[in-house]
């Protein structure tokens, strides 16, 4: 693949705002686009593993611990031509565990997603002891990862982004630093930017954290099965990251043929 930005599609967001840098969004319409942008954190309390796309085990049946194969988007990130992130099923497993199963995998400081069916992806910071850090409706908390699932299956996003990771005490230190801050106290926007920076430590995940300039660009490239890639290009990681979360959560098809007069 290289790093080469084959734009079939060109989609140029370098002039939308950034978030505010007091670290809460409001719901605002984005110019040029034919959706609001609104805090995603997860509404699924409710949720069973069938809600999520997952199978539930049949009564008598010993519980399902994966893999499992979910229907996702994929992407990769670039920036200034490096990718930063790559989410890619031929470069990389992608498969999903059950909670169970996936805490049998997990060490302190690993990096945790929670996917389900139409819904963006849910990120935390593994400490021990089935206990995750993580930001949720706008708290960051500690809780048990069995609890926080809601139906959900998870995997061990280490390497999803290409950034250098910190220690694992420095990024369990950046946690659980943080644990019971709340609205204004608090500067990131969704579960996986704040659980990003902890690991990496890079305050482009921070709302607000980055100097824009007209060279420094992000390049979010969609890979839609049958239709090719599309390109997105943003100005600050923190908008990349939300536009790839919506897109997980809504789809993206619609907007881009409305952007496009209907071509594809």
């Amino acid at each position: 693949m290289g790093n080469q930005l084959d734009r079939i599609t060109h989609l140029n967001y370098s002039e939308l705002p950034t978030g505010d840098p007091s670290g809460l969004e409001k719901d605002e319409l984005r110019v040029g686009v034919a959706y609001f942008f609104s805090d995603e954190e997860e509404e699924v309390d409710e949720r069973t593993p069938s809600d999520c796309g997952f199978k539930e085990p049949e009564d008598g049946d010993e519980e399902d611990r994966g893999p499992f194969t979910v229907s996702e988007v994929e992407y990769s990130a670039f920036c200034c031509q490096e990718c930063i992130f790559s989410k890619l099923r031929e470069h990389e497993d992608l498969n999903v565990y059950s909670v169970k199963s996936l805490l049998t995998m997990c060490k302190p400081g690993d990096l945790l997603e929670l996917v389900g069916t139409a819904q963006a992806p849910h990120w935390a910071i593994y400490e021990q002891d089935d206990r995750v850090i993580h930001l949720h409706k706008g708290e960051i908390r500690k809780d048990s990862l069995l609890e926080v699932s809601n139906g959900r299956h998870g995997r061990i996003v280490n390497n999803r982004y290409r950034y250098r990771p910190l220690p694992a005490d420095l990024v369990m230190q950046n946690a659980a630093g943080h644990v019971g801050l709340s609205s204004g106290d608090i500067c990131w926007t969704n579960s996986e930017s704040f659980a990003a920076w902890c690991r990496f430590g890079k305050r482009e995940f921070k709302s607000g954290g980055e100097v824009h300039s007209a060279e420094h660009q992000y390049f979010l490239k969609v890979h839609l099965s049958g239709s090719g890639v599309h390109t997105l290009v943003f100005r600050s990681l923190e908008d990349m990251i939300r536009e790839r979360r919506r897109v997980d959560a809504c789809g993206i098809l619609k907007e881009l043929s409305l952007v496009n007069g209907g071509k594809e």
